[in-house]
């Protein structure tokens, strides 16, 4: 990685912190406005409330000067706002994220409403508090406080915030493409990720991809007497579980045929550097209430997060599940399935071998589907030149001490479109931590990462533009 260009300590500049310190609860106020909009982007119901999180986006960056319109797709809308009165030669930044969210299910195990925002223990309680309208905000709130303050900002910057991350982007990819000299840029600014552990700044290097699929079983053409059909008839429960447990060998590596082929091996340095991060599997057990780990042999446990291919079940359907008993024979089953993808590995290349292995483990006496659902590629950053350089600078000026360098087990599916579309490099810089529960009950994020993160983002555009 290349060297920061200045040697003296980074700073934040005491106008713009002054501002963000006098309007914090306000900061705090509006965010929980925007987190009570429930933008759940995956269940139609909520399209309605998807729409009006875009429309409430758009009003607050017009609200701070910002040019900004709501852009229709055949899904939901796009939110691009734009800058550009920055001095000649200046650069153009294009910030990235999202106001969909996931759903919030299982409700019963939320401490508090999903959509009504808390604070307790520092925290910040609520579906896209992390992920990603808290991230999102962080941005709009820096740019208003160098607009309030100074009037200006140091760079042209265009804010794109799409309402379809969290079901795959589909639309997201022909925008750009429809839209491209208009957003043409020198680089990209994504926060919708974590940091390594508390008070270590962190710059991600790379994105896991994904391949996610749907396995239909069906069988008899109704649910059937257990007693009656049982032991004649093939269960589709049965089947689907014999199905899956083909997807591993008894080690817990991935045992689809050609799964493993091509794979791009990650530096010796990258994996040394990963050694050196201050992590123990024991207290990684503790943290998810666990008493052992599983998963690929022959790495450790940040190699296989970060570096390795995954293939896992993330949801059963099959028969009666209610109260007590009912003996049934289930007449279908289903199971959702993610595949987590690293470089070399391609989602539609994953997708024929899926579709391969499953066709030839399936037993006789049911009809056996696969549904590729939605995917995208995995990424890896070229953690070199003055973007990167800056967020160095920036990062530092915040949280008091040099960023660390990470990896991310999750996707991002539009951060290899903005550098194929674009052909700009992509900064992925976050404010979560781990164990923040994004995508699952009590989300949350840490007040203090958001202040920081506030004054890091206010301090990154500065530096960008020199």
């Amino acid at each position: 990685m290349s060297t920061t260009r200045r040697t003296t300590k980074p700073m934040v500049p005491a106008d713009l912190d002054h501002w963000l310190a006098d309007n914090d609860q306000r900061i705090h106020d509006e965010l929980f406005d925007f987190l009570r909009i429930p933008s759940i982007s995956a269940r139609s119901e909520h399209n309605p409330d998807t729409r009006r999180a875009a429309k409430w986006l758009n009003d607050k960056l017009t609200s701070i000067g910002f040019t900004s319109a709501v852009h229709e797709t055949p899904g939901h809308p796009v939110v691009l706002a734009e800058w550009r009165k920055a001095p000649a030669g200046a650069p153009t930044l294009l910030i990235y994220g999202h106001y969909d969210v996931q759903p919030a299910e299982p409700l019963e195990l939320w401490t508090s409403p999903a959509f009504e925002p808390t604070i307790r223990d520092g925290k910040i309680f609520a579906r896209g508090s992390v992920d990603d309208k808290g991230q999102l905000w962080v941005h709009v709130k820096a740019l208003e406080a160098h607009l309030a303050v100074r009037g200006t900002l140091p760079c042209n910057v265009i804010v794109l915030a799409e309402g379809e991350e969290e079901v795959g982007s589909e639309h997201l990819a022909p925008f750009i493409e429809q839209h491209k000299k208009r957003l043409a840029c020198d680089g990209v600014v994504i926060s919708d990720s974590a940091m390594f552990a508390p008070g270590i700044p962190s710059i991600l290097s790379s994105l896991r991809g994904l391949a996610y699929f749907e396995i239909n079983v069906e069988g008899p053409n109704s649910d059937l007497h257990s007693g009656m059909y049982g032991g004649a008839v093939v269960n589709p429960g049965m089947a689907l579980a014999r199905i899956l447990a083909t997807f591993h060998d008894a080690k817990g590596k991935v045992a689809i045929k050609g799964f493993y082929d091509g794979i791009k091996p990650f530096t010796a340095a990258v994996r040394k550097g990963m050694k050196m991060l201050p992590f123990k599997d024991t207290t990684f057990m503790r943290e998810l209430g666990v008493k052992a780990l599983g998963g690929e042999p022959g790495y450790t446990t940040l190699e296989k997060l970060w570096t390795r291919p995954t293939c896992e079940v993330n949801g059963l359907l099959s028969g009666y599940t209610g109260e007590g008993a009912k003996t049934v024979l289930p007449g279908k089953s289903m199971a959702k399935v993610s595949c987590r993808l690293v470089p070399g590995q391609d989602p539609k290349q994953i997708e024929k071998l899926m579709k391969a292995h499953v066709k030839k483990v399936a037993p006789a006496g049911v009809k056996v589907t696969v549904t590729h659902l939605h995917g995208g590629k995995p990424w890896r950053a070229e953690l070199d030149g003055p973007l990167f350089d800056a967020a160095q600078i920036a990062l530092k000026a915040a949280f008091k001490r040099d960023a660390v360098i990470v990896g991310e087990g999750g996707s991002i599916p539009v951060v290899g479109d903005f550098e194929r579309i674009l052909k700009a490099p992509v900064l992925l810089v976050g404010f979560g931590l781990p164990g923040e529960n994004a995508h699952a009950p009590d989300e949350w994020i840490s007040v203090d990462n958001l202040r920081r993160g506030l004054r890091a983002m206010a301090v990154l555009y500065e530096e960008v533009a020199k």
